[in-house]
């Protein structure tokens, strides 16, 4: 059967990744056409668009890419149609996903949408445009199915996170062997810091996560640098000696890390798989947050905080996020009492995600549908 996946952002691109190699094992016949990164290309799909040439977040900057967003839907459509999959799998990166799905299903193409728009956090009155153009639903979080059945009434599948997967399936490290191949300091313990995957955000974010660096002479900061972002671009922040930048090994660097600094998204629910104390941090356009703020109505940003109904890890959000307030909440998750209560309550957010398999479900599903 043929396969059109549209995945936006580098998480996307890992989830995707493994649902091409789960579609694949399970229909040998699979052509999959996509758009996402390397990693869905590396796992077989014939790449339509790199998820780079698509990373435009908050209001503001929105409408200043306006014209590439609307050209890219109306190649999208036209890719889609000159493909003709069976089914059409959207992936996260709802703004861009819901309207090909509105057009998808007057055109007759089946849809499938696997990690669900977040309208739970805002605009809830999508809900209708879900209900009307897409096929199946995938949810990746415990409280959603009850958010879509119960309030909604629209069925779901929860099919669990696929994190718990990508971690697992992710390679073991050595630490030595680690630190010697990047010129990290082996005695050392590791603070991570993961800024972000696009410019916007790891512009506004780093330099305030930097800030703390001179408070903490007795650790190392370590920076994750986004496949999305080209190591010339973190050069500007890499002038004191105990930081030092790793592209493309976030993995790694939660395996060793002995806590991190983390903007706000998918980042922070690996973080705590990893097992890692962790600060919250966003800051964003002022515009665009003085907009977001009418418009988001949780009690938290983070995924770790909402799945566990507390405040398990400290946000420091817009105004709240300053050299003084990281400073704290830092030494903080450093004192070995809090570290055993987050790491703790870690232990039952993995239970509630619901264990491996999200992907190998959500494949096994979608095939199970088309041949109905």
């Amino acid at each position: 059967m043929k396969y059109y996946i549209i995945a936006g952002e580098a998480s996307g691109d890992l989830h995707g990744s493994n649902l091409i190699k789960a579609l694949k094992e399970q229909d040998s016949e699979a052509t999959i056409r996509c758009w996402g990164g390397d990693l869905m290309q590396k796992a077989g799909g014939t790449l339509a668009k790199h998820y780079k040439e698509l990373a435009f977040m908050g209001f503001i900057e929105v409408i200043t890419n306006i014209n590439t967003i609307f050209k890219n839907i109306s190649f999208c459509k036209e890719d889609i149609a000159s493909f003709h999959p069976d089914v059409i799998i959207f992936i996260d990166y709802s703004g861009f996903n819901l309207r090909i799905a509105k057009w998808a299903k007057k055109a007759g193409f089946k849809t499938s949408y696997y990690i669900a728009p977040q309208i739970w956090a805002s605009r809830e009155g999508r809900i209708e445009k879900i209900k009307s153009t897409i096929d199946e639903m995938y949810v990746t979080l415990p409280f959603e199915k009850e958010f879509y059945e119960k309030k909604h009434n629209f069925p779901v599948n929860f099919v669990g996170h696929p994190l718990i997967d990508a971690i697992a399936n992710s390679p073991k490290i050595d630490a030595i062997a680690f630190k010697n191949k990047y010129n990290l300091d082996q005695q050392k313990p590791i603070i991570a810091l993961l800024p972000g995957s696009r410019k916007q955000e790891v512009s506004k974010m780093l330099e305030i996560m930097l800030s703390v660096t001179e408070k903490f002479t007795e650790y190392q900061f370590v920076i994750a640098g986004a496949p999305s972002l080209d190591q010339e671009f973190y050069q500007p922040f890499l002038k004191k000696s105990n930081i030092s930048l790793i592209p493309n090994q976030t993995y790694g660097i939660l395996q060793i890390a002995h806590a991190a600094l983390v903007t706000s998204g998918t980042a922070t629910l690996e973080t705590a798989l990893f097992k890692v104390p962790q600060v919250v941090c966003y800051k964003g356009n002022w515009i665009s947050y003085q907009i977001a703020k009418r418009i988001i109505t949780l009690k938290y940003i983070s995924l770790v905080n909402l799945i566990m109904n507390k405040e398990v890890v400290k946000e420091l959000i817009q105004d709240d996020l300053t050299t003084k307030n990281l400073s704290l909440a830092l030494k903080k998750i450093l004192n070995p009492e809090t570290r055993k209560i987050v790491l703790k309550n870690y232990e039952e957010l993995e239970r509630k995600l619901g264990g491996q398999g999200a992907s190998d479900t959500t494949a096994s599903l979608i095939i199970s549908s088309l041949r109905k």
